[in-house]
């Protein structure tokens, strides 16, 4: 049902940031992992992309600016990835680069993609929004930050 995307590691260092997908049910996990927390966020970013196509796929041509503000991180991550749903779905655009900055309980960010192309980008699946299932913002013992959640399909 989904498209079957390794997850992409950015060969820099031991710490380099990371995305991957954990399966759900009928839904599916989008997880983001960085040596900061907006890192986390922006893998977060990719993966969810990756859902609906190929990131390498979707050229970075139109910069799109996106605020967020919400009293903790998991209820800030849940608005940056519905927001990038939201303009997935409305100004019928995918992304591949992301630029996050997050200062107490507001983010700022750039998201760089472009419009869909059904022929190009093959579209897999329609994104519905973020869930609060299996929602987590942690950072881990090797002090890697993780965010997560599961996405409705």
């Amino acid at each position: 049902m989904f498209p079957k995307v390794p997850a992409r590691w950015m060969k820099i260092n031991d710490a380099a940031p990371y995305w991957e997908h954990f399966d759900h049910d009928s839904d599916i996990g989008i997880r983001g992992i960085g040596s900061t927390l907006e890192q986390a966020f922006e893998q977060a970013a990719i993966a969810l992309t990756a859902v609906v196509t190929d990131p390498d796929s979707v050229a970075a041509s139109k910069a799109v600016a996106i605020e967020c503000e919400a009293p903790d991180s998991e209820f800030l991550f849940l608005d940056w990835i519905n927001d990038l749903i939201y303009r997935m779905a409305v100004q019928d655009l995918l992304f591949s680069r992301f630029e996050v900055s997050i200062d107490g309980g507001k983010l700022t960010a750039k998201a760089w993609g472009e419009p869909v192309d059904q022929r190009k980008h093959r579209p897999a699946v329609e994104i519905k929004g973020a869930t609060f299932t299996e929602l987590r913002i942690r950072q881990s013992p090797d002090a890697m930050w993780i965010a997560q959640c599961v996405v409705d399909v």
